[in-house]
C-alpha cells in the first residue's frame, strides 16, 4: 500500500521499445486498475497552450514547429536522442509537469490499484513512488518484428532505435515482476493475472444468484406472445464490461455480426488494445462496443447490435455504461465512430444520448484532434460528447 497515495497500490510499468508495455497496461485495466500513460501525458504537455509548449520552443527554437504551430515530435526527437544534454533539458521541462499530473490523477482516482506506464520510470524518479515495479521483456528479434509490422519502420531503423535505448538488462535487474511478452496474448495475460492476484489478492468468487420463479400468466390468443413476455424481453437488458475471460462469447458475436471467423487468438489480441462493453438479454449478447480511454480521451471504434435487438434500449444502456467507465477513468471527451452504413435508428439513438456529429477539424483541443485522426476506422463518421468541463493539461 502506497505511503504517498494512501489507500492505493501503485504499479510502475516499464520496458524498452516494442516489448509490449501498453498491452500489459490494458490487461491490468481489464482487471480493474486505473491506467496512466506517462509518455502520452508528456506528449500532451507539449501541445499548443499546454504547460511545456512555450518552454520547449524557448529552449529549442521555433524551427521545431509544424506549419499549424504544433511541436514536431519527430524533429525534436532527432535533436534530443542524438544529444544527451538536449534530452536532459527536455526532460527537465516535461518531467515535473508529468509528475504533477500523475499525482493529481492518482489522488482523484476511485480505483484502489493504479498502473503507471513509463519508459523512463527509473530515470524520472517514478519508480521510487511505486509499490511494485513491473518490467515487460521481449527478445530483440520480436521487438524488431513489432516495429517493422506495427510502426512501419525498416529493419535497420528498428534495430537502431532498440540499440539507442538504455540496456533492457538494467531495468530487469531492478524489477519486482518480469512479464515475458513473446509467446502470445494468452500467455502474457496468464502472467499478468497471476502477478496481479499475488499483489492485491485474488477476487472473491461471485455469489450464486437464483432468479425467482416467473408468475403464472393467462395464455394469450393462439399465435401471439403475451405482452408481459414481450416487455420482459425488452426490459431485461444488462450491461457489463467484457474482458479476456469472455473471449469465446465476444468473438462468436463479432463473427456472427460481421459474417467472418474471428479466432480466439485474434480476439485476445483485440483485448490487448481495448475493452468491450456488452449488452445482454439473458445470457445472449445483443450489443457490443469496443472502447478505450487513452490519455483521458474515450475512443469508441466498434459498435455492433444484433439484428433483433431493441435499438433504443441497447444503445442507451451501452453508452451509459461506457460513459460511467470513462468518468471513472477521468476521461474528458468521448469520440464515437459509427460506420457510414449505420442504420438511421441507431444513429438517432446515439444522438439522443447527447452526441453530435463533428469532424476532427471541428475539435478545438489539439490532442482531441490528433486522437480523432488516429482513431477513425475506414468508412466511418464521428460523433462527439464532452464528458467533463475541466482539463488536466488545460491551456495556460
Amino acid at each position: 500500500m502506497s505511503k504517498r497515495w494512501p489507500g492505493k497500490t501503485v504499479i510502475g510499468l516499464t520496458g524498452n521499445i516494442a516489448t509490449g508495455k501498453s498491452v500489459v497496461r490494458r490487461m491490468l485495466e481489464h482487471l480493474g486498475a486505473f491506467g496512466i500513460d506517462a509518455d502520452g501525458l508528456a506528449h500532451r504537455a507539449m501541445s499548443p497552450g499546454a504547460p511545456a509548449y512555450k518552454p520547449i520552443i524557448e529552449t529549442f527554437g521555433r524551427w521545431i514547429l509544424t506549419p499549424d504551430g504544433r511541436i514536431d515530435r519527430e524533429k525534436l526527437g532527432k535533436v534530443v536522442f542524438a544529444d544527451p544534454d538536449a534530452l536532459a533539458r527536455l526532460e527537465a521541462i516535461t518531467h515535473p509537469i508529468v509528475l504533477e499530473v500523475i499525482d493529481l490523477l492518482i489522488r482523484r482516482s476511485k480505483q484502489k490499484v493504479v498502473v503507471i506506464e513509463a519508459i523512463k520510470l527509473f530515470e524520472s524518479g517514478l519508480a521510487e513512488r511505486c509499490d511494485s515495479v513491473w518490467v515487460v521483456d521481449a527478445p530483440p528479434d520480436v521487438q524488431v518484428k513489432r516495429l517493422v509490422e506495427k510502426r512501419k519502420m525498416s529493419e535497420e531503423e528498428a534495430r537502431r532505435r532498440i540499440a539507442a535505448q538504455p540496456p533492457q538488462s538494467d531495468k530487469l535487474a531492478r524489477a519486482s515482476v518480469i512479464i515475458h511478452n513473446a509467446k502470445g496474448f494468452e500467455d502474457t495475460y496468464r502472467q499478468v493475472r497471476e502477478h496481479f492476484d499475488k499483489l492485491v489478492g485474488a477476487p472473491a468468487p461471485a455469489p450464486a444468484v437464483t432468479a425467482p420463479p416467473p408468475k403464472a400468466a393467462a395464455k394469450p390468443p393462439k399465435g401471439e406472445a403475451p405482452e408481459e413476455e414481450k416487455e420482459a424481453v425488452e426490459k431485461a437488458i444488462t450491461v457489463r464490461r467484457s474482458g479476456p475471460e469472455e473471449v469465446e462469447q465476444v468473438a462468436a458475436f463479432i463473427s456472427k455480426i460481421d459474417k467472418t471467423s474471428l479466432s480466439r487468438e485474434e480476439m485476445m489480441e483485440r483485448f490487448g488494445q481495448k475493452a468491450y462493453m456488452a449488452a445482454y438479454t439473458g445470457n445472449q449478447i445483443v450489443g457490443l462496443a469496443g472502447w478505450q480511454v487513452e490519455n483521458l480521451i474515450t475512443r469508441i471504434d466498434e459498435f455492433r447490435l444484433a439484428p433483433d435487438a431493441p435499438v433504443k434500449k441497447v444503445v442507451s444502456a451501452l453508452i451509459e455504461h461506457i460513459e460511467k467507465g470513462s468518468n471513472d477513468l477521468q476521461s474528458e471527451i468521448a469520440l464515437l465512430f459509427l460506420k457510414n452504413d449505420t442504420p438511421d435508428e441507431v444513429r438517432k439513438a446515439v444522438m439522443a444520448a447527447g452526441y453530435t456529429p463533428q469532424t476532427a477539424s471541428d475539435l478545438k483541443v489539439p490532442d482531441w484532434r490528433e486522437a480523432a485522426r488516429e482513431s477513425a476506422p475506414p468508412d466511418s463518421y464521428m460523433v462527439v460528447k464532452r464528458l467533463r468541463a475541466d482539463r488536466v493539461l488545460r491551456p495556460i
